[in-house]
């Protein structure tokens, strides 16, 4: 090995040599002369041209080719060659390397790359098969980094950029007997384009909702909340939850499969906001209460205070409590009609409850108020 570099040093001494009695020579000589000078010294020089095009060898261009490139290098060398500039040798190399480098950026390139990722993939390309050489393995991406000093990033981007200098085409065949194409296996069926339509209804639905249903949708469909966390951050029941929830995706299931938007079963429609309204009437010898809206938590004191008005103005009248608009009640709302049926005795009467509703009183003990009246 040391008699091979040996041999290399004196090569790159005797071309500084060759070139300095060029430059000498080419001072004096005519313009025939110069001719035969410079012809004698790119003579002298092939071989060095073609041992920096085998460096680059193996990269999808044939070497033919890039000894051709080396040698449109090495004469540029020559011809811009100052020898006060320093070593002949040393301005060939870069000369020679930047042809080389300057003929795969611009004529083997399939896809465009930025340059200087280009030239990094070079010098990765050169600098694994070097390491390959003295590893016995392929090396990894820190070694070459550490090789070239550089990132592993760089090194990284720079294997991956790799792919684009000579692309697979689409139109090449997949394999098999078929005549199928690559392009033919890219693409597929998209599921979600069927979609689309549904997602604008319901987005459109949602704005229907009331605010606080909007809220709990958002919570337990997007934010992934369970009903427990939805109950303790809105101060209602879980199983509230678990009912509100229940009948706005019953609403959202009916409205997309009908034309016409169905009745909202809620707090006085979608505009308003968890309400409810009480309204008292007077006729036929009953003060009549009329509840519209869910009676929960958070209404059942407003239903208590109308109802022990109610009693103390009924005087005589019996207390009749319409709750045909009333779609659910919880543990306060029963627990309001409890207090309302323990305050007015017998004089009272529930009417109108919806199944669900019915339900719920029958099983708190308001059985015996229900259906009259």
């Amino acid at each position: 090995m040391p008699a091979q570099d040996d041999t290399q040093t004196r090569v790159l001494e005797d071309l500084d040599a060759a070139a300095i009695d060029y430059a000498t020579r080419m001072a004096g000589a005519s313009g025939a002369e110069r001719a035969v000078l410079r012809d004698a010294l790119t003579r002298t020089c092939l071989p060095f041209a073609g041992r920096m095009a085998r460096r680059y060898r193996g990269r999808g261009e044939s070497l033919e080719d890039l000894e051709q490139v080396a040698r449109l290098g090495l004469v540029k060398a020559i011809d811009r060659y100052d020898p006060e500039r320093g070593s002949f040798t040393a301005y060939a190399v870069i000369t020679i390397s930047g042809e080389i480098k300057r003929h795969f950026r611009d004529r083997t390139w399939g896809v465009h790359v930025p340059r200087r990722i280009q030239d990094l993939s070079l010098e990765v390309g050169h600098a694994s098969m070097v390491l390959t050489t003295e590893l016995s393995r392929t090396p990894t991406p820190l070694e070459l980094a550490e090789r070239l000093k550089v990132s592993e990033a760089a090194v990284m981007e720079a294997l991956e950029s790799a792919a684009g200098y000579s692309p697979s085409s689409l139109n090449a065949p997949a394999g098999g007997d078929g005549p199928v194409e690559f392009g033919d296996l890219l693409g597929g069926h998209d599921s979600d384009l069927e979609m689309v339509d549904d997602k604008l209804t319901v987005a459109g639905l949602l704005l229907r909702l009331p605010a606080r249903e909007r809220r709990m949708l958002a919570m337990r469909f997007y934010g992934n909340r369970t009903q427990a966390e939805i109950a303790a951050e809105l101060g209602i029941s879980q199983m509230h939850v678990s009912r509100l929830l229940s009948r706005s995706l019953a609403w959202l299931r009916e409205a997309m499969l009908s034309d016409a938007l169905p009745r909202w079963e809620g707090a006085n429609g979608p505009a308003d906001i968890h309400g409810m309204q009480v309204n008292v009437e007077r006729g036929n010898g009953a003060l009549t209460v009329r509840v519209h809206g869910e009676v929960d938590r958070d209404t059942a004191e407003r239903l208590r205070t109308s109802l022990r008005h109610a009693i103390s103005t009924a005087g005589g009248d019996r207390l009749v409590i319409d709750l045909a608009g009333v779609p659910l009640i919880d543990a306060a709302g029963v627990a309001v009609l409890v207090d309302t049926a323990s305050a007015a005795g017998s004089g009272l009467v529930l009417t109108g409850a919806q199944p669900y509703v019915a339900r719920i009183l029958a099983v708190s003990g308001l059985q015996n108020l229900l259906g009259q009246g």
